[in-house]
């Protein structure tokens, strides 16, 4: 019986999981496909930067359990392991896993890594960092503190920065002031909307310090506020720090030899892990290319079909992503900038494929399967 495990609950982990359930299984005799999820519920962190807006959104709009996904299939073709990895021996073909306070070994035909990565700062949800009662009680924090607060900061002006910069703009006008913080002399990183970013955003009373890079912050106090100190030596307080700099991989279970130096896993154009027979991987904890949604999506779609390939003796083939790169970033509610290679794009388009709902209404269909 052929055991496909795969680590990672999230876009990716879920669509290799229900790609090879619709497809492979029924041609493969007794295949049986385990997830394992740090997370017990499949969270939709694209509308991360509006749910934390108090009232915006339900949390059925952003998360469901993921078993209730995958109770389509036969109970002894799926199995959801609540646990998260903590070992790799790729000679063995073994994993090991952490559900509570016990450790299990998990054998594998083929293994997919689909573990992401997480912001170096835990205590915002950009993305799942943890267990998801961990995850609500950070978005609930968040949400309590954004409505108390009358000055926030938010550091890092990437397309999370900028899109969480633009939501409490909007939502509260001149109620609280907003700054953005860049660590680089344009917001987004230099890309060629930054300037249309930095208009829509000072349109909603942002106000954006470039070349402001973070070196600390301490919670003084006396007032409780967090004072931000830039590596420029200026200074800076808030009511509310916001970080949403510092993505890092979730790699710390993967054995060294198969990382590079800043911890991603490195792959060939197949998606099959260098250095490691029957190990796949995709999404952010992948070196290549730029982590997107777009990209890990693409990647995941390929990775199931090259499995299912070799499961069939058949030769995995190259996986084809964008062929032009894609940067999109919503502001405010109505509002967006964004371009498709070097085209740039309309608002109002950004509106509708992004801003307008971030992409809740697919969530169902990712949950579930449907839209594969």
């Amino acid at each position: 019986m052929p055991t496909i495990v795969i680590l990672g609950g999230a876009y990716v982990g879920v669509r290799v999981a229900h790609s090879l359930l619709k497809t492979t299984a029924k041609t493969v005799k007794d295949l049986k496909i385990i997830l394992v999820s740090k997370n017990s519920h499949f969270y939709w962190n694209m509308a991360s930067v509006r749910l934390v807006i108090p009232g915006q959104l339900k949390e059925e709009q952003y998360a469901v359990p993921i078993a209730k996904g995958f109770e389509q299939y036969p109970a002894e073709s799926f199995q959801l392991i609540v646990g998260s990895a903590e070992g790799l021996d790729t000679d063995a073909k073994t994993v090991s896993v952490k559900v509570g306070d016990a450790e299990q070994s998990i054998s594998y035909d083929h293994l997919v890594l689909a573990t992401g990565s997480r912001y170096v700062d835990s205590n915002v949800p950009w993305k799942a960092n943890g267990t998801y009662e961990e995850l609500a009680a950070t978005i609930k924090n968040v949400q309590e503190r954004i409505a108390e607060a009358k000055e926030i900061v938010v550091a890092g002006a990437g397309a999370t920065g900028i899109e969480l910069a633009g939501e409490i703009a909007f939502e509260y006008g001149k109620e609280k002031k907003v700054t953005l913080l860049s660590g680089d002399s344009q917001i987004f990183g230099g890309d060629s909307v930054a300037s249309s970013a930095a208009n829509e955003l000072k349109k909603l009373g942002v106000v954006i310090k470039t070349s402001a890079r973070v070196a600390n912050t301490t919670t003084l106090a006396d007032s409780g506020k967090t004072e931000i100190a830039l590596e420029n030596g200026e200074k800076l307080t808030a009511d509310l720090f916001l970080s949403a700099m510092g993505v890092v991989p979730n790699s710390e279970y993967i054995p060294a030899k198969l990382l590079n130096a800043k911890k991603f896993v490195e792959v060939d154009e197949t998606y099959r892990v260098t250095g490691a027979a029957d190990v796949w991987a995709a999404g952010d904890v992948v070196a290549k290319p730029k982590a997107t949604f777009v990209n890990g999506d693409l990647q995941a779609t390929g990775l199931a079909k090259n499995i299912d390939l070799v499961l069939k003796g058949k030769t995995p083939a190259a996986i084809s992503l964008m062929p032009f790169d894609v940067a999109a970033a919503s502001v405010g509610r109505n509002r967006g900038v964004g371009r498709m290679g070097v085209v740039k794009l309309f608002s109002f388009m950004v509106y509708q494929m992004k801003g307008k709902t971030l992409g809740i209404q697919k969530m169902p269909g990712y949950h579930n399967g449907s839209s594969f």
